[in-house]
């Protein structure tokens, strides 16, 4: 294995459980047309992925609020 290779496996075993810890990867899909549409989108708005799940997290929670109270 090459130096720097070592290094990376070495960091990447050091911080393995630290960077679960952090963050969470969901293994998820979407149809390729509607995800080359989706990225275009933010692309072309300067919004990240990270962006569209907080705001699309937020409406659903307001949406489901709304529901709540009208007894849905």
């Amino acid at each position: 294995m090459k130096p720097r290779a070592e290094k990376d496996k070495n960091y990447e075993e050091r911080h393995r459980e630290e960077r679960k810890a952090k963050s969470l990867v969901w293994g998820t899909s979407v149809p390729r047309k509607q995800a080359e549409e989706i990225n275009a989108f933010l692309m072309k708005n300067g919004y990240t992925k990270v962006r569209l799940i907080e705001a699309g997290y937020k409406a659903l929670l307001e949406e489901a609020a709304l529901r709540e109270k009208n007894g849905q």
